[in-house]
């Protein structure tokens, strides 16, 4: 065989040429794109961090050279897994829906999944969660109970606490001052002339409950005034325990003009309740809540509630969930959200 014949056979007119040798690491693209290793990480992963002008001669060059990213490699290199845990006691509550846009918002913002956890104060339920942490199939928890789960982790949780809260220092919280919240609308009461509030407590285990009573007891201080035991009941933040209070309070015959409730559900009950038995509020009985959700302007009559920011706390705890993960070292943080008390037309003065 010629020598002629040869290169016309590996090289001439009308032999196709090999495709260009797909690059399979992110070093190779960085190098074509003159940019670094981390710049590339961030076009493919954070791609609003970028400036445009980088980020698409990054992406025309990945385009041009066929490279996939290959995710459980880099999950493998970097640690993570993009995905944290929101745990929240009962799902059905419709408080915290907006506390969970607030973490998916900022979550969706910076590359992150959410899987939500119900779990019905079970120990068992928040370990269970707490354990894919451990085994790494989750990078960190967001908690909206007043426990940490353990994790058995060197160095610091990859933990944050939000609209309860925890008394451990190593722990990163996200909340609102409940005393100072709760004492503002036994203020109000007593402002519109009424002397004699009962009050509808939340669980004695949640700390923001135990608050909420100790603002409401520190007002009628205030006041000079009584706490009487009989206008005092315990919950369960449930619709069902602010009905069951207010048929307590009228069981044992002493007289009320208003009514706090340590949550709107509970509050909703309440005037339930007041209506069963013929009381107008708020012409007979005042009532108001804490909270504010959604429902609470729909009532008949529309709900005074104190208004926590609750899209705000979510946001807020997922990004102290992510600057814990990106910097262990970052000391924990006590962070304490203002809280609104909303006027609406279930108060007025006491009835003469």
């Amino acid at each position: 065989m010629s020598a002629k014949a040869s290169k016309g056979r590996q090289g001439g007119k009308g032999t196709k040429a090999a495709p260009p040798a797909r690059v399979s690491t992110v070093k190779e693209i960085a190098a074509i794109a003159k940019v670094s290793v981390a710049t590339v990480s961030r076009a493919l992963q954070r791609p609003e961090i970028v400036s445009e002008a980088t980020r698409l001669r990054i992406h025309e060059v990945v385009k041009r050279m066929g490279y996939t990213p290959n995710a459980l490699a880099r999950n493998l290199r970097t640690a993570r897994t993009r995905l944290i845990v929101a745990l929240l006691p009962d799902i059905a509550n419709p408080f915290f829906s907006e506390v969970i846009r607030g973490i998916e918002q900022v979550a969706h913002e910076n590359g992150y999944s959410v899987l939500l956890g119900e779990t019905q104060g079970s120990l068992v339920r928040e370990q269970a969660y707490a354990d894919m942490v451990a085994a790494r199939r989750a990078d960190g928890i967001i908690t909206m109970s007043p426990r940490v789960p353990a994790i058995p982790l060197q160095g610091r949780l990859p933990v944050v606490n939000a609209c309860e809260y925890v008394r451990d220092a190593q722990v990163s919280s996200v909340y609102i001052d409940n005393v100072a919240a709760a004492g503002a609308a036994v203020d109000y009461l007593v402002m519109l002339g009424h002397r004699e509030i009962a009050f509808v407590a939340g669980p004695p285990s949640s700390p923001i409950s135990v608050d909420r009573e100790q603002g409401y007891r520190l007002a009628l201080q205030r006041a000079k005034l009584a706490a009487h035991p009989a206008l005092v009941a315990a919950g369960d933040f449930s619709i069902e325990a602010g009905e069951r209070a207010v048929e307590l309070f009228l069981a044992q015959g002493r007289s009320f003009s208003a009514v706090f409730c340590s949550n709107d559900e509970m509050a909703i009950g309440a005037m339930r309740a007041l209506s069963s038995h013929g009381l107008r509020v708020p012409d007979d009985v005042s009532v108001i809540g804490f909270d504010d959700i959604r429902f609470a302007r729909y009532t008949s009559p529309p709900l005074t509630t104190v208004a926590q920011p609750k899209n705000a706390l979510g946001r807020e705890a997922m990004s102290m969930l992510i600057e814990l993960l990106d910097d262990p070292a970052v000391p924990p943080r006590k962070r304490v959200l203002a809280a609104d008390l909303v006027v609406r037309g279930s108060t007025g003065p006491r009835p003469p």
